[in-house]
């Protein structure tokens, strides 16, 4: 098996690159980053094509591509910051630049459509990296849980910890149970969009982390079923489920009671109630590390990506 990449925890004075490999986002959430980051005493770089649009994406795919690809083989860089996620970061994955990865790890922060960005490099490069805000939430203000548990992930080379939430919609989806593995996953709908691709992960053993925003009950249970028709959950260790924001229609079901009829009866430990993903508020949570599932505890415990 291929040993996992950790890239080195970011530093004051590391230049960290903030690209757009998904959607458009506005300039001023780009500059309320720029103000965060230089606050933790970092050296922001915004690359070319940050502000570009093209259609619902943030540039061209060539753009898009060759900001990141830039900024993953620049040895100054030391991490790389999604902007947002939207939609794109699958269209451009098949063409990042794998061998920069492998000699230079950086460290590399995201969530929602950048899941498949995470996806890609893990399949091809085995690396570490944090399922965390996109950049343009840190217009949320630095003292923000969000961007605080950022930071952490990003700079303190400690582990996370989340406790579930009671006031999260997933929180009654739980059984009880201990379970150990990397953790993998992110946005459940990316997740199912990697099925017949290169970039599916091998879950065995794993914790899944799923979490998703605007999918109503009736779809969320589609693609849990896809998965489970698929085998791909056959032989994971755990699941650990984060904020499934904004997923309600108008029939009498609720997520929690998709998420229960489909995931509980897999026999294994399962924690809600995570406030990770598309929430007012989210914290960051490396991927591809040790993770320890307890959900007698309510607790998602996780190594750092970092070295």
């Amino acid at each position: 098996m291929t040993a996992t990449l950790h890239p080195a925890t970011l530093r004051p004075g590391d230049t960290v690159a903030l690209v757009s490999p998904s959607g458009p986002v506005p300039a001023e959430r780009v500059e309320a980053a720029v103000s965060v980051l230089t606050g933790w005493g970092l050296a922001p770089r915004v690359y070319p094509h940050v502000l570009a649009r093209h259609g619902y994406f943030g540039g061209t795919d060539d753009q898009r591509l060759g900001d990141l690809n830039d900024a993953l083989g620049d040895p100054q860089v030391r991490a790389v910051l999604c902007t947002r996620g939207g939609y794109g970061a699958q269209r451009i994955t098949d063409r990042v630049d794998l061998d920069a990865v492998r000699r230079d790890p950086k460290l590399v922060m995201g969530f929602s459509d950048i899941t498949a960005l995470h996806l890609a490099l893990w399949r091809g490069a085995r690396l570490a990296t944090v399922h965390g805000p996109v950049a343009a939430q840190f217009d949320k203000g630095a003292d923000s849980p969000t961007a605080l548990g950022a930071r952490h992930a990003l700079m303190s080379g400690e582990p996370v910890v989340v406790a579930a939430d009671p006031a999260e919609d997933t929180h009654r989806v739980r059984t009880t149970g201990h379970a150990e593995g990397t953790l993998l996953g992110g946005n459940l709908s990316l997740l199912v969009s990697t099925l017949g691709t290169p970039h599916l992960p091998d879950l065995t053993g794993a914790i899944l982390l799923v979490e998703d925003v605007g999918e109503y009950p009736y779809r969320v249970d589609r693609m849990l079923t896809h998965l489970r028709r698929s085998g791909a959950l056959d032989q994971v260790a755990g699941i650990a489920v984060g904020q499934f924001t904004d997923c309600a229609d108008a029939w009498p079901v609720t997520i929690a009671d998709v998420l229960t009829d489909r995931l509980l009866d897999l026999g294994l430990p399962v924690l809600g109630g995570l406030p990770i993903g598309h929430g007012a508020q989210h914290t960051a949570v490396p991927l591809g590390t040790r993770a320890v599932l307890d959900a007698d505890t309510g607790t998602l415990t996780v190594a750092p990506a970092t070295t």
